[in-house]
């Protein structure tokens, strides 16, 4: 007998519940189906008899045989949404999260004209900030030449391309110019706590992008100091934090003669952004 939508979605419940929430699992098999058999999620629940041919039902054991072993569901399918864009992931990049959303709503809270993305990684920020100011130009860095290839695809996959300029540098190394916003989701995990982490992070996201090693701040440390060099008078740095770094890092911004510097928490209540200006 043909395997079914419905049988393939409880299929994929039942071996991602191994190791997910059931909430979880219930998301991620919705999106693998969807993703096989080229339907809506609508479409899913209304046609659960729909067969599967055997084209969709091998892919379907391959992206579960996959996700068993923790590789993220992001990197599989090779797409992620963020800010309800969609972008390609790889295990260059990390995947976005939507805690960096919090990043995004507090950038777009002030207007800004020309932004310089530290650590741009898929690009995910850069292009997300181009894409809701349209008169804005930006610039992204990172390290890694794989990662700038795939922000640079997103840049533009979302129409933001020629109004943004990529480079191959270790933080402000190769930046010149002043911007009136700057923002990163940079390395921030201490050393001592990558063994706690998922292994879908552990083992499968870039680790030079997860953390600096030590106490996990020396990003911070770097990019505070020559911020106020590439900020034009009034302009803003925004990074994202680890939810217990918020009063470390708010001293790294005062130190540094950001004034003022602010704390913003996210959703859930934990802080997620320190921000400073340029006096």
């Amino acid at each position: 007998m043909s395997p079914t939508i419905g049988g393939a979605l409880q299929t994929s419940r039942a071996a991602l519940s191994e190791f997910l929430p059931s909430h979880e699992a219930d998301r991620e098999a919705r999106l693998i189906v969807g993703r096989v058999t080229g339907r809506s999620q609508a479409s899913l629940i209304a046609d659960p008899n729909a067969p599967l041919d055997g084209e969709q039902d091998r892919r379907l054991k391959e992206i579960l045989e996959a996700r068993q072993a923790r590789q993220p569901l992001s990197q599989i399918l090779r797409e992620v949404e963020f800010y309800g864009r969609a972008f390609e992931v790889t295990q260059d990049v990390l995947t976005p999260r939507s805690d960096t959303e919090t990043l995004i709503d507090i950038a777009l809270s002030e207007p800004f004209t020309r932004v310089l993305d530290l650590g741009t990684g898929s690009g995910c920020i850069l292009t997300t900030l181009l894409s809701e100011r349209p008169g804005a130009t930006g610039v992204g860095t990172d390290v890694s030449q794989p990662a700038l290839d795939i922000a640079a695809r997103n840049l533009a996959r979302h129409g933001a391309g020629d109004r943004a300029t990529l480079i191959l540098s270790d933080w402000f190394e190769r930046v010149e110019g002043q911007f009136d916003l700057i923002v990163s989701n940079p390395p921030y995990i201490a050393e001592t706590e990558m063994p706690e982490l998922a292994p879908e992070v552990r083992e499968w996201e870039p680790h030079l992008a997860l953390t600096p090693g030590g106490d996990g701040l020396a990003a911070y440390r770097a990019i505070t100091q020559a911020a106020q060099a590439h900020l034009t008078p009034g302009g803003r740095l925004l990074v994202e934090i680890g939810y217990a770094q918020g009063p470390a890092v708010y001293r790294i911004f005062d130190d540094a003669g950001l004034d003022p510097v602010l704390l913003h928490t996210d959703i859930n209540g934990h802080d997620r952004v320190v921000g400073g200006h340029r006096p």
